[in-house]
């Protein structure tokens, strides 16, 4: 594997910011790992930091590289701050970012492919939230989307929190572009492309209670849908055993 610290120049945010980039290396003598990759574009995963975190995070707190090395996919991990993956009202625009800019960008850079079935989104708390956001939002682009002990019911908890206020307002919140349940019924309404889902989060999670929130809404619609739990609680114990889980369930066509 490649590991590349991107640093770059957003002009949607107007800033410098960071992303962690693992790409595919096809080797034969490494000591411990064999490393995969095909011909041409790298099928992608896009893999989101919670709200404490970073782009280098999913690096320094599991084995993201050596688990992706014998499937020959990219992983490509943003920086995003504490923005909950959205064009806040006071702050930048970040869902803007993550969704038109950041991918346009790594595309442009890297030997990413660019087809929907080889394009998929996953995260962890926070940014579980930003993914089944980006694919749910944009079923036409993402394939699958996973999200680890996701904050998945954000409409209960964005208008009670100052810092929640400070990015997505004041307004109601339920209905619109930022509430999961709203867009899940809007995909599963749809005569388009449907993205498979896989929701886990341990049963000791402090968000546990809003991940089955979100389960009971996904098991009524027509979404290609897979929920696990076990007990565990918001930690990296659980994510890193998670996301090897999530890894092997993803559709890659190899």
């Amino acid at each position: 594997m490649a590991l590349i610290q991107c640093h770059f120049f957003s002009d949607v945010l107007q800033l410098s910011t960071s992303m962690t980039v693992i790409l595919p290396q096809q080797t034969v003598s490494q000591i411990g790992m064999t490393g995969t990759a095909g011909d041409g574009r790298h099928p992608t995963l896009y893999l989101l930091h919670g709200m404490s975190d970073d782009d280098t995070i999913w690096l320094r707190r599991t084995s993201i590289e050596r688990y992706v090395a014998p499937m020959g996919l990219a992983v490509v991990m943003p920086q995003v701050h504490r923005s909950f993956y959205t064009d806040m009202v006071e702050g930048s625009q970040y869902w803007t970012f993550i969704s038109e800019e950041l991918p346009r960008l790594a595309q442009s850079f890297f030997p990413l492919s660019t087809h929907r079935e080889a394009n998929f989104v996953a995260g962890l708390s926070m940014g579980g939230y930003g993914a089944f956001k980006l694919a749910l939002t944009h079923p036409d682009r993402f394939a699958a989307a996973a999200s680890l002990s996701g904050a998945l019911n954000v409409a209960k908890t964005a208008p009670s929190r100052d810092e929640m206020r400070r990015v997505f307002g004041s307004q109601a919140f339920s209905g619109t572009p930022n509430d999961l349940l709203w867009l899940l019924s809007q995909v599963d309404k749809s005569h388009g492309p449907k993205p498979r889902l896989y929701q886990c989060c341990g049963t000791e999670d402090f968000l546990y209670e809003d991940n089955q929130t979100f389960k009971r809404a996904a098991e009524l619609t027509s979404l290609p849908y897979v929920y696990q739990e076990e007990p565990g609680t918001h930690e990296w114990g659980y994510w890193d055993k998670a996301i090897q889980d999530v890894l092997a369930w993803l559709p890659l066509s190899q």
